[in-house]
Order: structure tokens, then C-alpha cells, then sequence
């Protein structure tokens, strides 16, 4: 709905190739970013080069709001995981959207929340527990927005970035508990059961 909204009113789609990044740490930040179409990452690395994932954005979802609405720099980089159309809305822009859509700032509230939620999360995870309740609760939180019978599309990979694991520990307790029937594994991917 917001989507169709910014093009009705004629918002400029800007398109990023794969792997091209959007915004870095420490950049001032300029907009807030709706996806049209394509996936984004936000990333925080470490001075060995390791990513640490901070959220994964996909179509209909937008980034960028918490270092708008505050004023501070950006804290990670967000990088196009696929091609991407983005529409990029200022400041002004973002702040009349929130004036005049009561329901836009509603669903703002609750997507600050929940990813509020979700770092609480992770960050207890990574400070307290071990590399098999990590996943399991990094796995049980991403399909609650899964139906059964579907796919997971996040890559072991992701898995051990967004966990700060590595990608063997990821396998080799994605496999357990796919075991222990926590869902099923279809070629590699994760299938909500």
C-alpha cells in the first residue's frame, strides 16, 4: 500500500544492480528506502572482514528510518543482495508521510518494535547461549513469518552472519535439528513443518 502510494504520487524508483551498497556507516543519512522490488542486507564488519547481518529487507519493506528519525550517522552498510528498485524519500518527504497516514505510522511503530524485539533477542542469544539454541532460536523466530509447507529463503550463510557463528556450526546444527524434527530439510533449505 505505501508502495503504490509513493509511485501515485510520483517518488523517483532508483535501481541498484547486486552487490552495490546504498549507504555506509557514518554517512549522514538522507532517506528512508522502500523496496519496490529486490532484497537488501545491512551489515556491520568487523576488522577481520567478517559480517555481522543486521536485518534482511525485502520487497514492500523500507530501512533506514531509525538513523532519519534521530539524526545520527548510520551505523552499518546496506548492500542490494539481488537487483533491486528502491524509492528513496527524504527526510521532508518521510515526516509528511507520517503526518498525513495514520496507518503508515501505526505500521512503523510496530516494525520499530519488532526489530527491537528481535535484537534484544540476538543480542541475550549471543551473550548467553550456545551455538544450538543460537540457531534454533534464530530459525523459530524467522518462520514465524514462514506458512507451513514453505521455504525459509535465508541461506545457511546468512544463518551463521546473523548468529555470529560459523557457517560448519550452522550446518552441522541445522542438520541436528532437522533431526529432532523441529522441520524438515529439502535440499539444503529449511521447510517450515
Amino acid at each position: 500500500m505505501t508502495i503504490k502510494y509513493l509511485l501515485d504520487n510520483h517518488f523517483k524508483v532508483v535501481t541498484y544492480k547486486k552487490g552495490e551498497v546504498i549507504y555506509e556507516p557514518d554517512a549522514h543519512p538522507r532517506a528512508v528506502y522502500f523496496i519496490k522490488s529486490g532484497k537488501v542486507k545491512m551489515v556491520t564488519v568487523n576488522n577481520e572482514g567478517k559480517e555481522f547481518i543486521q536485518g534482511i529487507f525485502k520487497t514492500n519493506e523500507y530501512f533506514g528510518e531509525p538513523a532519519l528519525l534521530l539524526d545520527k550517522p548510520y551505523l552499518a552498510y546496506t548492500i542490494a543482495t539481488q537487483d533491486s528498485e528502491i524509492i528513496p524519500v527524504g527526510k521532508t518527504d518521510f515526516f509528511k508521510l507520517l503526518e498525513d497516514r495514520s496507518d503508515f505510522s501505526m505500521k512503523l511503530i510496530k516494525t520499530l518494535s519488532n526489530r527491537l524485539f528481535y535484537k534484544a533477542m540476538m543480542l541475550e542469544e549471543l551473550a548467553n547461549e550456545q551455538a544450538e539454541h543460537r540457531v534454533r532460536t534464530l530459525i523459530t523466530y524467522l518462520l514465524k513469518e514462514v506458512e507451513s509447507g514453505q521455504e525459509l529463503k535465508v541461506t545457511r550463510q546468512q544463518l551463521a552472519d546473523m548468529s555470529g557463528l560459523r557457517v560448519e556450526t550452522v550446518i552441522r546444527v541445522v542438520k541436528k535439528l532437522s533431526d529432532q524434527n523441529e522441520f524438515k530439510l529439502h535440499r539444503g533449505k529449511i521447510i517450515k513443518l
